[in-house]
């Protein structure tokens, strides 16, 4: 279990490509969610088959990049809607 003291976690709508690691999930934090990637937010990202999940976040000294991948199961992504990003609260991320 990950502990974050963050109040929310920013998911990505949109499938990315899992070949991204910190860098390329740091520039669409930057450029598609319009949000600073070392503010310590927590950013949570999919995959196409929503069987992977990677959350990034920056803990004061460096960014951390967790993976996980599910080996039977799909993660409870949300359909898409209007906005490409949506925020969860604490309690809400607990069901990814």
């Amino acid at each position: 279990m990950i502990c974050w003291h963050n109040e929310s976690v920013y998911l990505h709508r949109q499938p990315v490509d899992f070949r991204k690691s910190i860098n390329g999930l740091a520039a669409i934090v930057e450029q598609e969610m319009a949000a600073h990637a070392m503010s310590g937010q927590v950013f949570a990202f999919c995959n196409k088959n929503k069987d992977k999940l990677k959350v990034l976040y920056w803990d004061k000294t460096g960014f951390a990049l967790w993976y996980k991948r599910l080996e039977k199961d799909k993660f409870k992504w949300p359909d898409k809607e209007d906005d490409d990003v949506i925020t969860l609260s604490a309690e809400q991320w607990q069901w990814l």
